[in-house]
């Protein structure tokens, strides 16, 4: 797929240039060559960043956009956003704002971002105060997967990406997870043709749920499930747990919060714990985080209302409970969040 993109965007995303936004890590690996493919047909050049979530930040934005004003890109540039959900999120949020506005196309190499962050328009940038809180939903123009990417993923990243998969079973569809799991020697040995399948279904049920909400205003916000607590851990460890590492203890602990709540079945969080140790990914935050610590970075959460904090929790196994007022989060109480934190953290 990536030697095909030309002819590709030439299709779903014309345009006179493309500028391949990029990371050091994927620049290595398939930068050069993607802009090679173009083979002067049409302008295209490429712009990298240092890799890492410490690096999506506003000033990274602004050395891009100013690189690509600098090379005379103009309104007739579709942005490629090559690489992970780091580099998915700062290449949509620069074609976001570019211009007030320019086109670009998600090219996922991760599988983390291939089953996410590439689906559904979310861009932004991490603060000081916390993770994704600088953004706009602005949708790509295609979304293009070339399985053969996942080869070169560490094992740890293959691993992390599962935890959206593992999410998505959750929250929509109790045989996907089923599925997953039946399934974990395959993935977690990267078969392609297994991992493929996992990106296939992954993209059904997330794109299902983007088509009815797309600016989060209801149901878009179960795709949060794990992710309060999750942003919170990522943020407490300065992103030394990966995105789908936090996530994964995000929701054994949101399922205890549940639980708690009288909201979720008792037997969700041994289920979503043997999904989740099958993909081997952790259960409990290493940090040793004192719940006090925890509670504090979750108050950036962009969930929250009226600043309380809110929670997507199940019901069981495939389905999310919906509040009684008719929003698809919870308000829980600090003091019920200190409680269960303090047993399970």
């Amino acid at each position: 797929m990536l030697a095909d993109l030309p002819q590709i965007l030439e299709r779903a995303a014309p345009a006179h240039c493309y500028a391949v936004i990029t990371d050091s890590n994927v620049e290595e690996l398939y930068g050069r060559d993607v802009v090679a493919a173009f083979d002067g047909k049409e302008r295209c050049a490429m712009f990298s960043f240092p890799a890492g979530e410490s690096n999506k930040r506003r000033k990274t934005w602004g050395v891009l956009t100013d690189q690509l004003l600098d090379a005379g890109f103009g309104r007739d540039t579709v942005i490629v956003a090559l690489g992970g959900g780091v580099t998915g999120d700062m290449a949509g949020f620069v074609a976001a704002t570019f211009l007030r506005g320019v086109p670009y196309v998600q090219v996922p190499t991760s599988l983390l971002a291939m089953i996410d962050s590439s689906i559904g328009g979310k861009t932004g940038v991490d603060t000081s105060r916390g993770k994704n809180l600088v953004g706009s939903f602005h949708q790509p123009a295609v979304v293009v997967i070339d399985g053969n990417t996942l080869e070169t993923l560490p094992d740890r990243h293959i691993r992390a990406g599962t935890a959206e998969a593992i999410k998505h079973g959750a929250i929509a569809d109790a045989g996907y997870l089923d599925w997953i799991v039946s399934h974990r020697d395959a993935v977690r040995d990267c078969d392609v043709d297994v991992l493929l399948e996992l990106v296939r279904w992954s993209i059904e049920i997330k794109s299902r749920i983007v088509a009815e909400d797309e600016t989060e205003q209801g149901r878009r916000a179960i795709l949060n499930f794990g992710h309060t607590v999750g942003h919170g851990l990522e943020a407490l460890s300065n992103f030394d747990l990966l995105h789908g590492e936090a996530v994964a203890i995000g929701m054994i602990a949101e399922s205890e919060l549940g639980i708690s709540a009288q909201i979720t079945e008792k037997s969700v969080p041994e289920t979503l714990r043997q999904a989740i140790e099958a993909m081997g990914l952790p259960t409990r935050s290493p940090l040793n985080t004192p719940p006090e610590s925890l509670i504090e970075a979750m108050q950036q959460d962009k969930k929250n209302r009226l600043g309380k904090l809110r929670f997507t929790l199940l019901d069981r196994i495939g389905e999310v409970r919906e509040g009684p007022d008719g929003e698809w989060t919870h308000n829980l109480s600090e003091s019920a969040i200190f409680e269960t934190f303090s047993h399970i953290m």
